[in-house]
């Protein structure tokens, strides 16, 4: 787990920084003159929000098609950061601002709602050392609701020296009575099958795809990196083309040591694209298997000759201690429900931590599945007391297809007999039945993971299954990985197929299309919720309104 000295809380108006990030924090007053938070009043005297106000960022992914680590603008005798700026699990009144300094030091926060931070509010975050790769997070308290933050984040070193600022945006969620429009986009699996940035291609442009939308937020349904997937400086294509990557060491072989699993993720930080992206659009992250290893649960011992260390639980650990340094996570614990105004509420789903072991999936345990009790009940909960009008669960495993572990073993909830509910689509089945007779409408599953996209629409009225009210999933991904599909629908549930677009063969590369993000659109005076289903070129594929069920 991450260490909690990477990490700062900013408190409401009056108080200092306080420590943690469970959001009891920042009421002790213990930070630095300047690093109070704000109450709304003091915040919106600061100005108004106009554009996003990104610095530049320097062009990598263009260079040559290797490279050790991301370049720093470095000043003799002064920190800088390394890898550009987050943030993340933005709320109606906090968000997270992360950034990676060049050598130990204490991160500088300043924001407001102006674009030149003019009048800005500064904050002395936690000091930043190798304990935790350098980077460090600070929470931001008592910022307005539905409003664009600006920020600029900096690094002071011993003497109070600080280097070059870079600067960032986020947008904050509307409170929750208010009916506003909310947009976000999602996708998932990044940069994964041997498919990393090309500078060729400019990088991974579809990141500045869904930039360009100027999305609220953006959800990553899982794969945010390919630790189990190494790169090499170049790839023969089918059609005889070349495909070159950037390659680092980290990235030149499986993950297995901490430092080499938090180079997966400064991996995908190399890329500008990726960097601007990640600098204006506050993320909300969660993780699948290739954080760590293919198809990984707790206790599995590995059968690959590529690793030395077989033991998947200290991989495991390993990859979450990166994760959660190099990501802005607003908490330790990776299942969490964030709330967008009146009309929507996303429960993060953590399929991982908690997941039973891959077998043939048929059991009639009601005690295993993929969540565990405690996640299990807190889903159930949460659905039934949500007054949103959409409940999002934002899952990193599709609920009916089915994806197979082997030829005998299955990794996701599926189990492929088309019957009444078996293994883990027990609890699945429990947390649909519960909705129902809970009264509880507007449930949409969104997910990644088979690297294609598609809309399926389950209904009782085809399903073995029958007790739940109908539903829609939607899956759209890769981003910048290899494509594949489609998988075939298990039957359990009724669900139907409304739209695939998938490739002609497994693993077509990003050249070859297929690469795809979904964006969600609620109208705040409506409630209607639309999807569209994009490719790599933001292109609509397919769309479909839903209107509020009453």
């Amino acid at each position: 787990m991450t260490s909690r000295d990477n990490v700062d809380d900013v408190g409401t108006a009056g108080t200092g920084t306080g420590t943690g990030m469970n959001g009891t924090g920042g009421t002790g007053g213990t930070g630095a003159a300047g690093g109070a938070g704000l109450g709304r009043r003091g915040f919106l005297r600061t100005g108004t929000a106009v554009g996003a106000g990104l610095a530049a960022v320097p062009v990598l992914g263009s260079g040559p098609a290797s490279a050790a680590s991301a370049p720093a603008l470095v000043v003799a005798g002064r920190p800088e950061l390394t890898h550009g700026v987050q943030s993340g699990d933005a709320t109606c009144n906090s968000a997270v601002v992360w950034g990676r300094a060049d050598r130990p030091g204490r991160l500088v926060v300043e924001y407001g709602t102006r674009p030149d931070l003019r009048n800005a509010h500064r904050v002395r975050g936690p000091w930043v050392t190798p304990a935790t790769d350098l980077t460090g997070r600070v929470r931001l308290r008592g910022l307005p609701s539905g409003r664009r933050i600006h920020y600029r984040v900096s690094v002071e070193g011993e003497r109070g020296a600080a280097g070059a600022a870079v600067t960032g945006s986020l947008v904050t969620a509307p409170d929750e009575h208010r009916r506003a429009d909310v947009k976000f986009v999602w996708s998932g699996d990044v940069a994964g099958q041997g498919w990393g940035i090309n500078p060729d291609l400019g990088g991974m442009t579809i990141f500045e795809r869904m930039r360009q939308l100027r999305p609220d937020f953006f959800l990553c349904s899982g794969d945010l990196v390919y630790s189990d997937g190494p790169l090499a400086a170049s790839v023969a294509l089918p059609d005889g083309r070349t495909w070159r990557n950037l390659v680092t060491p980290e990235k030149s072989k499986v993950a297995e040591t901490l430092s080499e699993y938090r180079g997966q993720f400064a991996y995908n930080l190399l890329d500008t694209n990726y960097r601007a992206f990640a600098a204006e659009v506050a993320q909300i992250n969660q993780w699948d298997d290739h954080e760590v290893v293919n198809n990984w649960y707790p206790g599995e011992i590995l059968e690959d000759a590529r690793y030395t260390e077989k033991r998947v639980d200290v991989l495991a650990a390993r990859a979450r201690q990166a994760m959660q340094e190099w990501l802005p996570l607003g908490d330790d614990r990776l299942y969490r429900k964030l709330s967008y105004g009146r009309h929507l509420d996303v429960f993060v789903l953590d399929m991982r931590t908690y997941k039973d072991r891959n077998d043939d999936n048929r059991y009639a345990d009601p005690k295993r599945g993929l969540l565990g009790e405690r996640q299990r009940r807190w889903l159930i909960e949460g659905l039934a007391q949500s007054r949103a009008t959409w409940k999002i669960i934002a899952a990193d495993l599709p609920l009916g297809l089915i994806v197979p572990d082997g030829p005998a073993a299955q990794e996701g909830i599926a189990q492929g007999d088309n019957g009444a509910p078996l293994g883990r689509e027990l609890e699945f089945a429990e947390v649909l039945r519960t909705a129902k007779r809970r009264g509880v409408r507007g449930i949409v599953f969104l997910t990644a993971d088979v690297h294609y996209t598609a809309a399926h629409h389950y209904d009782p009225s085809r399903a073995a299954f029958q007790d739940f009210d109908p539903f829609w999933e939607f899956v759209s991904g890769p981003a910048n990985a290899g494509a594949f599909g489609p998988n075939t629908l298990d039957g359990t549930f009724g669900p139907r197929a409304e739209f695939v677009h998938a490739p002609p063969r497994a693993n077509t590369s990003p050249l070859e299309g297929f690469q795809h993000f979904g964006e969600v659109d609620i109208d705040g005076h409506s409630g209607a919720l639309t999807v569209r289903l994009r490719d790599g070129q933001s292109a609509v594929l397919w769309s479909r309104t839903l209107d509020p069920v009453r």
